[in-house]
């Protein structure tokens, strides 16, 4: 859900400002949300991490619990989840003051002067009560008094309809952030294990490279031997030497993509790109007990963040419905104040006002309405929106199970390919020794081999993708990724 709202506001009165407060409050939540669901490399925070500290000339080694950690301490996006959990924990507790007295103490000094003809007060009037004063006494017109005083101000809220829907509204708003920031906390977890898993698959394909350029090199050498011999033809040397060079050219592929790779988990986690890192963990392969459609559903609601927070947001704007629908009903409250003032050094007296304030709505019924059908509108989208969601949870949960059944089997044929590819090859390696084969047939099956044993590191890449994917479709994600990865 996308909400673009104003999101700085203070409650301070029971009035309307306290409702707009609380969708101000939803908004927030939501965008928390919306950030976790960017697919954008190029806006998405979760690419992006806080350097927790420079690079070393030590090799740093790296587990993948390590590096799940290291990004759920790091993230650029949970950071910035948890900092709108934060703010919005302010916001509410500045809320919780519509219910706690307000006590203020205020002191001055200073000198009045005041104009009495401005006042009033002119030439006439004074002439009238010359005769009450001292013979010669003259009024004058300009007058200057030097004022000292301090005063305790008191004010407290009884009852207001708005504040209390306001304020349910504001801990329905605090617990769809504290989801959202869960959310963020699964998307840094799947982001940073794809990540590993994507560097482990990288380094498989660079050991695979490196393994057949040792077998290339071993062949050249045998077939010049040969040639020298003049039991092999020149084509055979040529042909090894193009396959080796071949070779050295994938391999050289492979070590680039795997430090891109390297650099890309680097800055999901807080480490130095220049760091130097070594994955210690193998690439995981584990079968995953088969679990139904429906099974994996009620987890997910259960568990899934999302699907909690958005839950929070129908309940915050139907307290926001509330709020206004409750501006209808009286608003009492109490308040006043204690002070002590002196007129030029004459002394001091004491003054002070206690009083109630009951105020009733008479006749506001076209804005009230339309307060409460805006509010509606409101709640039935999310509402709308809870619908669908439980629909698209449904879909990606049967989407997940298929992809990971679908992967397994590619697992299944991917390892069989290797093993008849490495029979093959054996086979026809015997046959070329024999002086039955050129080398040509061994060429070709060491490309076979090779196209194998890279096709079984994607088939194990894209099967632990997918089982990442169903635990994040299940919202479990966080506590039982190394369960789903068979660590």
């Amino acid at each position: 859900m996308k909400v673009n709202r104003a999101q700085h506001f203070v409650f301070r009165r029971a009035t309307a400002s306290t409702i707009l407060t609380a969708i101000s409050l939803a908004g927030v939540a939501a965008t928390l949300h919306a950030q976790a669901q960017n697919p954008s490399s190029a806006s998405n925070s979760f690419f992006g991490s806080v350097t927790a500290r420079p690079a070393s000339d030590e090799t740093l080694k790296l587990s993948l619990d390590e590096a799940v950690a290291l990004g759920l301490k790091n993230n650029l996006g949970l950071k910035e989840a948890e900092n709108g959990e934060k703010s919005i924990k302010g916001q509410k507790n500045e809320a919780l003051q519509n219910f706690l007295p307000t006590v203020t103490l205020t002191g001055d000094t200073g000198v009045h002067q005041q104009s009495l003809v401005a006042m009033g007060f002119g030439p006439s009037m004074a002439k009238e009560f010359s005769s009450l004063l001292p013979p010669g006494s003259v009024i004058p017109e300009i007058t200057r008094d030097e004022l000292t005083e301090g005063k305790i101000q008191f004010g407290q809220m009884l009852f207001s309809g708005p504040v209390i829907a306001g304020w349910k509204a504001a801990g329905a708003a605090e617990r769809a952030a504290h989801f959202a920031k869960m959310s963020a906390r699964g998307e840094v977890v799947q982001q940073v294990a794809s990540a590993y898993l994507h560097a482990i698959a990288a380094s498989s394909e660079v050991d695979n490279a490196r393994a057949l350029e040792s077998e290339d090199q071993l062949l050249l050498r045998n077939v010049h031997a040969a040639h020298e011999a003049g039991t092999a033809a020149n084509l055979d040397e040529l042909r090894a030497r193009v396959q080796l060079q071949a070779q050295q050219q994938a391999l050289i592929a492979a070590q680039n993509a795997l430090e891109k790779n390297l650099i890309l988990l680097k800055r999901e986690i807080g480490i130095d790109p220049g760091q130097k890192i070594a994955l210690t963990d193998p690439a995981p392969y584990s079968e995953l007990a088969a679990e139904t459609p429906e099974e994996v559903r009620a987890i997910a609601y259960r568990n899934r963040q999302d699907y909690q927070n958005l839950q929070n947001q129908a309940v915050e704007f139907k307290a926001i419905r509330s709020a206004y629908r409750s501006q209808r009903l009286p608003t009492l409250s109490v308040g006043g104040y204690y002070g002590v003032s002196q007129v030029g050094g004459a002394g001091s007296h004491g003054n002070f006002i206690a009083q109630g304030t009951l105020s009733v709505p008479l006749f506001r019924e076209a804005k009230l309405r339309g307060d409460v059908e805006a509010a509606q509108a409101q709640m039935d989208a999310v509402n709308a929106q809870l619908d669908d969601l439980r629909a698209h949870i449904d879909l990606q949960v049967r989407s997940a199970l298929l992809d990971v059944a679908a992967t397994a089997k590619l697992v299944d044929v991917a390892r069989s390919n290797v093993e008849l590819a490495t029979r093959a090859l054996a086979d026809e390696t015997d046959r070329v020794n024999a002086g039955v084969d050129d080398n040509l047939p061994l060429v070709t099956a060491q490309a076979t081999l090779a196209a194998a044993e890279s096709n079984l590191v994607e088939s194990l890449y894209q099967y632990n993708l997918s089982k990442l994917a169903l635990a994040r479709a299940a919202g479990i994600i966080e506590t039982q990724y190394r369960d789903y990865l068979g660590r």
